[in-house]
């Protein structure tokens, strides 16, 4: 009679447990087993290390502070030992991959890294046990909770993932599972259900929308600021603030157009759609970088930093570039429906964007950690020079420590610094990232209207002494 592929596992690992030899049994890339014998008149708990590489056929005293381990209590093998002076112990782990098996009937449900841990000891099944075994996983911190849970071979046709019996101590860097049984155990990553994944999405174009709100008053303000004051026209720093502005303005036009009428087709106009998106995000880290050469050219630099038809030059980098690298990717065939799988929430999302991984990480990740590390140092030294003028007047304006901060804040919203964690997300166009980085817009409004504002009603203020002093004159 043969085995089905469903329970395969589970019937090997009881032949394990009936045979007489000792040794490593199965070592292959996809399942590693060894069998130890433990006497049953042990004086503390045992613990075996799962990790591969240390999978020993005996166990130590180092394993019980090995990174994935199991310890079994005592209380287990006392209550064996009435009937046997030693008993089998198995232990199994298995990548499971992107195979059929032990996959939960929940769509979308994963296990972390893919990994399970079988454990058998004897040949006959072990339930409700008054101490819990400890089976301890390691692995890189996760964002949200994770969950303990075990294989049930009798739900449904081929089994199914539960938790009854067991509970979860999830910790950074490591999760602690307490179960009542043996069997197959593994991490759970739940999904996200669609109303959920849904609402999350509704919150990020929310942001984005608020954001694109307060560009487009930035870019009135600065029109405004044009037409009331002379001096303004001239200021390049102000027309490199509206520069950015408007390459936000697009770009959270275009996301915002893409989430809602997401693609469904591969053809000419997704790719489309995706280069102009691209293009779009590349203008703004450009604009980014100019913005942080600007502030090294007024703060630390300082003298012979004129330059002849300044702001032409960096229009056309801050435009230009962009077409150029949009113009590569798009020459070797990149964009496409892209589908946004996280592993740590299994959401999905898809859009017309850069569909080649290689190309992704090139251009948006590595085109943004250039500009963003240029940013960092341009505002490093630009915060020390702050602080250290501070700290050199003798505490006369200890006061105002406050402002400098303020300020150093300020100029971080111009260089990317709210962009920041595009480096921490393996993807870049992220749910939360979207979120995170659409209040840029809100910072770069603040800081523009407290830097521009009061210096235009300095300036009226000073016309109307001038010409009431005038005007007293005259009369005299």
């Amino acid at each position: 009679m043969s085995i089905p592929f469903c329970s395969y596992w589970i019937k090997i690992e009881e032949e394990l447990a009936k045979k007489e030899t000792i040794q490593p049994l199965l070592v292959e890339s996809m399942v590693s087993a060894t069998v130890h014998i433990v006497h049953t008149s042990v004086f503390q708990d045992v613990s075996f290390s799962f990790s591969p590489s240390q999978m020993t056929v005996l166990p130590s005293e180092n394993e019980k502070k090995a990174p994935d381990r199991v310890r079994l209590p005592r209380s287990l093998f006392e209550r064996l030992r009435p009937v046997m002076s030693s008993v089998r112990v198995v232990l199994m782990v298995i990548n499971i991959g992107e195979g059929d098996i032990f996959k939960g009937q929940q769509r979308g449900s994963s296990v972390l890294d893919n990994r399970i841990v079988g454990i058998r000891v004897g040949s006959e099944p072990v339930r409700d046990l008054a101490e819990r075994v400890e089976i301890t996983f390691s692995h890189e911190p996760q964002l949200q909770n994770l969950q303990c849970a075990f294989w049930d071979a009798n739900k449904g046709r081929c089994g199914d993932w539960k938790s009854t019996g067991c509970s979860t101590e999830q910790k950074i860097n490591q999760t602690i599972c307490l179960c009542d049984h043996l069997t197959f155990f593994a991490l759970l990553l739940n999904p996200i259900d669609a109303s959920t994944e849904k609402t999350l999405i509704q919150i990020s174009l929310a942001g984005c929308s608020t954001s694109l709100c307060f560009l487009i008053l930035t870019i009135i303000l600065y029109f405004a600021l044009r037409f009331t004051r002379q001096k303004f026209k001239s200021e390049d720093a102000p027309k490199i603030h509206v520069a950015l502005s408007i390459s936000l303005v697009l770009l959270n036009l275009t996301f915002i157009i893409s989430i809602r009428h997401q693609s469904t087709e591969q053809g000419t106009s997704c790719q489309a759609q995706g280069g102009v998106l691209h293009f779009f995000l590349l203008c703004c880290f450009t604009w980014m970088g100019i913005e942080a050469f600007h502030l090294y050219l007024l703060a630390i630099k300082i003298f012979n930093i004129y330059i002849s038809y300044y702001f032409q030059k960096l229009c056309l980098v801050g435009w230009g570039f962009p077409i150029l690298v949009v113009l590569i990717t798009g020459s070797t065939g990149s964009y496409g429906q892209y589908t946004n799988e996280e592993k740590s929430n299994s959401t999905h999302l898809k859009l017309c964007w850069i569909e080649n991984r290689t190309a992704l990480y090139i251009t948006v990740h590595g085109y943004f950690a250039v500009t963003f590390l240029f940013g960092a140092v341009v505002l490093s030294l630009v915060a020390w020079k702050i602080f250290h003028l501070r700290g050199s007047r003798a505490g006369k304006e200890q006061n105002q420590t406050w402002k400098g901060i303020l300020t150093v804040l300020g100029l971080s919203c111009l260089v990317g610094g709210t962009w920041g964690l595009v480096l921490l997300t393996p993807i870049g166009l992220t749910t939360v990232h979207g979120e995170l980085c659409s209040f840029s817009g809100v910072f770069i409004f603040i800081w523009f209207a407290i830097l521009y504002y009061p210096s235009l009603i300095e300036e009226s203020s000073s016309s109307t002494v001038k010409t009431n002093h005038s005007n007293s004159a005259s009369r005299e």
